[in-house]
């Protein structure tokens, strides 16, 4: 028998896991780190701990597996989106990690748009300058930190640098890459006309495989450190998203994966790149070679529901699930925008804010639980309707992550898509999608189409409720109604945060 490893280097911990050759899970392990936030808007992370909570995960799976090192195929890594790693000539990290959620950026990201361009932002890279993609973090380390930017010899995502200290290759894939803003999407190669438009020198980036390729082998000293044999292969893998595409089988054209974790995502996979013409979307290079996806990404999803039950001291989900289910569906009136974090789609707005609107003295918690889940709900088909607006085809919409869980958040999403959501049997997210990766690269699964075939199956639809789909459907038109009347709003109390 066969045996893969997937690791996931997730935004609050490392999460690795090994599977065998017909996708049973064997062993898994988590480690969390801290993540810190020196100033208003910076989100930061030490590189240092993703590795050190790496060699943990890894040594756990291999001792609790039992495995015979030398059965121990491939690894495969996934990994937190558009962090900026910065090496010097010395491969040493010159600076903590900025991570995807870091909002510092919004003027570096503003001039990029600025001296390129939307319309060359289209056509080079397929993507507009959000403020948490990794090309506007290098500009904002030049203008405000030159003494560590005269400094950089290589950069690095996340995934890829645990990668190089596993391996001791530096090397980068298309699925991540394309979350950098410096990579033609299109043509899966570095984009040199932005680079140079930007003034970022090419040589700071590594070389770029798809997400199959073996890029690199356990080394000696990684090997000693986790029971890993020298020499095993580590296939390139793929960014979070991509992987967790893979995991739930988002490799056909007309599947739609909903994932409600911290954020919430909505993406499907395309044959060819499509591209947004106003951007609301993502479209980024798929972990199956020459394909693409296009995303839409809410900031606060599930991440919404955990503020609310830290607010009100609530231990569990399960207790928070069964108060909301006490109100009625649409929480009588009241809508919840959660922009908490700003938001990516459908309105890339830094400054965007959460909203409860509707609320009377008649609201309960319940309702404002309930309202929270819908607002998520409203969020996400904000997504799925620019996709539906850009022709794309929508037979089946896969639910993943926490949100996925709770068959009450299942219902809730299948009325307000106003359509049926089924579940799958995979629920180990963007490490399985890695393992399955690192079978694809090391000839134990034909291609990737062929081994999510055959392990992931849909497990139980849930089917909308048709009353609830007409009265989700009026609230949704007031819900998209809201942000416009209410942007110019969020500038001016953003300004007044910033000022006080």
């Amino acid at each position: 028998m066969a045996y893969l490893i997937g690791i996931d280097i997730g935004t609050t911990g490392v999460k690795t896991l090994m599977i065998d050759e017909v996708g049973s899970i064997i062993a898994n392990s988590f480690v969390s780190y801290p993540t810190y936030t020196p100033k208003p808007n910076w989100v930061e992370q030490y590189p240092q701990n993703w590795y050190d909570a790496t060699i943990k995960t890894l040594s756990e799976v291999v001792m609790k597996s039992r495995v015979h090192p030398q059965d121990i195929k491939g690894i495969g890594f996934s990994g937190q989106m558009h962090g900026l790693v910065l090496l010097d000539k010395d491969d040493k990290v010159l600076r903590p990690a900025i991570l995807w959620c870091d909002t510092r950026t919004a003027k570096e990201a503003q001039w990029i748009t600025q001296t390129v361009g939307n319309e060359k932002l289209k056509e080079w890279v397929s993507n507009a300058a959000f403020e948490g993609f990794t090309a506007p973090k290098i500009v904002w380390i030049r203008e405000n930190e030159p003494q560590v930017y005269s400094r950089i010899n290589k950069i690095l995502l996340p995934k890829d640098y645990v990668r190089f200290r596993l391996s001791g290759e530096c090397t980068t894939e298309v699925s991540d890459a394309s979350g950098t803003l410096l990579f033609d999407v299109k043509r899966r190669q570095w984009a040199h006309n932005i680079l140079e438009a930007i003034g970022i020198p090419g040589s700071f980036l590594p070389n770029c495989y798809e997400s199959i390729d073996i890029c690199g082998y356990v080394s000696e000293e990684a090997a000693k450190l986790t029971g890993i044999n020298e020499g095993t292969p580590v296939v390139s893998g793929g960014s979070d998203n991509a992987c967790g595409a893979v995991g739930v089988s988002i490799v056909k054209n007309g599947r739609v994966m909903a994932s409600i974790g911290t954020s919430g995502v909505v993406l499907t996979h395309t044959e060819t790149p499509i591209v947004d013409p106003k951007m609301r979307l993502h479209t980024f290079c798929h972990s199956v070679p020459n394909k693409w996806y296009l995303m839409g990404v809410m900031l606060s999803a599930g991440g919404a529901l955990r503020w609310f039950k830290d607010i009100l001291g609530v231990n569990s989900y399960e207790l928070l699930e069964k108060e909301a289910k006490s109100a009625t569906a649409g929480s009588d009136g009241l809508i919840f925008l959660p922009y908490l974090m700003g938001e990516r789609t459908p309105h890339k707005n830094a400054n965007a804010k959460g909203v409860f609107f509707g609320l009377t003295i008649r609201h309960r918690r319940a309702h404002l639980v309930r309202s929270i889940m819908e607002g998520v709900a409203y969020g996400m088909r904000d997504s799925l309707e620019i996709m539906k607006g850009l022709g794309v085809q929508i037979n089946q919409i896969r639910i993943t992550g926490g949100g996925a869980k709770s068959t009450f958040w299942a219902q809730i999403q299948a009325d307000v898509y106003g359509t049926e959501v089924v579940t799958v049997n995979i629920y180990e997210g963007a490490a399985f999608g890695a393992a399955l990766l690192a079978g694809v690269g090391t000839g134990i699964f034909e291609s990737i189409e062929q081994a999510t075939d055959n392990i992931v199956c849909v497990t139980a639809h849930v089917e909308p409720i048709p009353k609830n789909v007409a009265m989700y459907n009026e609230y949704y038109e007031i819900y998209k109604s809201l942000y416009p009347k209410l942007k110019e709003n969020f500038g001016e109390i953003s300004g007044k945060l910033i000022y006080l």
